[in-house]
């Protein structure tokens, strides 16, 4: 029997927290009813009341005092939940090495959430192109599966506040409203999901036998949209016709050359997206897909998100 079948929740530990990514994930995880530890560094503890952690301890997360750097910390809270989710910037990807290792040692963890929550590392054209940056995650998969970690990869895309917001204009903070660069034909659709349903999602898995050692990919009906599709929208939305401009995948590899970081960095995402089609070349199996799974979910589709916007 289940531990949610036997009328009990799986324990729940957050590793970044304090982060966009990890406080949804902790609301989440405790509006689903599951006992829920966040690793907090000692400075943020010394302020359980700030805007980050006050609205957690007041949802009944425990904080616990600990860092990816403190072994120790690490291996002291891993052994008291049955499920850990780790939303570190991806920058900071292989310093998840020592959790990996405190949950092997710790033997108690039945589901770990590594730090993904994009792209499918293995799936991407532009690799070697990316500064390292999907590498990292692949390191760190090979790690878990090397050791036999129980786990679930969530494969969410684009988050919604990157790049949506000005319409995949890089450099502009709000959607254009005269002219709008359409990258590449236009044609090939990108997927963005809103950070607090990606940790719906997310929660959804940890005590779901399908997901285990499997991964997690979200492509919403609704979310995948071409640069001309969020064109035709957004001209909808604002009843007005944009002059689009087409940026060649050519003239589009030049800019990445030349671009400073982090625009560079942007650039390439949006190649990736738009014109390597990144997000949806490969087919995937229904029962891999979180709105085919958890149909009960409710998401910000990207049309609801661009009305926030007009």
């Amino acid at each position: 029997m289940s531990e949610a079948a036997a009328g009990t929740r799986s324990r729940v530990l957050v590793v970044g927290a304090t982060g966009r990514l990890g406080g949804s994930l902790a609301r989440a995880s405790l509006a689903a009813g599951h006992p829920t530890f966040a690793l907090v560094r000692p400075h943020h503890l010394a302020r359980p009341d700030s805007p980050s952690l006050g609205p957690l301890v007041a949802a009944g997360a425990t904080l616990l005092e600990g860092s990816l750097e403190d072994y120790q910390s690490l291996l002291k809270a891993v052994r008291q939940v049955d499920v850990v989710i780790c939303a570190v910037p991806t920058k900071q990807a292989l310093e998840q090495k020592p959790l990996i290792r405190a949950i092997k040692e710790a033997g108690c963890v039945k589901r770990f959430i590594p730090a993904e929550f994009g792209l499918d590392p293995t799936k991407v054209q532009i690799g070697d192109m990316a500064y390292g940056f999907y590498e990292k995650k692949i390191e760190i998969r090979h790690l878990i599966e090397t050791e036999g970690i129980p786990h679930t990869y969530i494969c969410c895309n684009l988050f919604m506040r990157y790049l949506l917001p000005s319409l995949v204009q890089p450099g502009l903070n709000a959607p254009p409203r005269d002219e709008i660069k359409i990258f590449g034909e236009g044609n090939t659709k990108g997927v963005f999901v809103k950070e607090g349903d990606v940790a719906q999602f997310t929660i959804c898995t940890i005590e779901d036998p399908r997901t285990l050692n499997q991964t997690l990919y979200l492509r919403p009906p609704g979310n995948a949209c071409s640069m001309n599709e969020l064109a035709d929208l957004w001209e909808m939305k604002i009843n007005k016709s944009l002059k689009r401009v087409y940026i060649t995948e050519e003239q589009l590899l030049k800019e990445i050359l030349d671009a400073p970081f982090p625009l560079k960095m942007d650039l390439i995402f949006i190649y990736s997206a738009f014109v390597k089609g990144d997000h949806i070349y490969f087919e995937i199996d229904l029962l891999s897909e979180g709105t085919q799974l958890y149909p009960h979910v409710k998401y910000t589709t990207v049309g609801e998100y661009l009305d926030t916007l007009v």
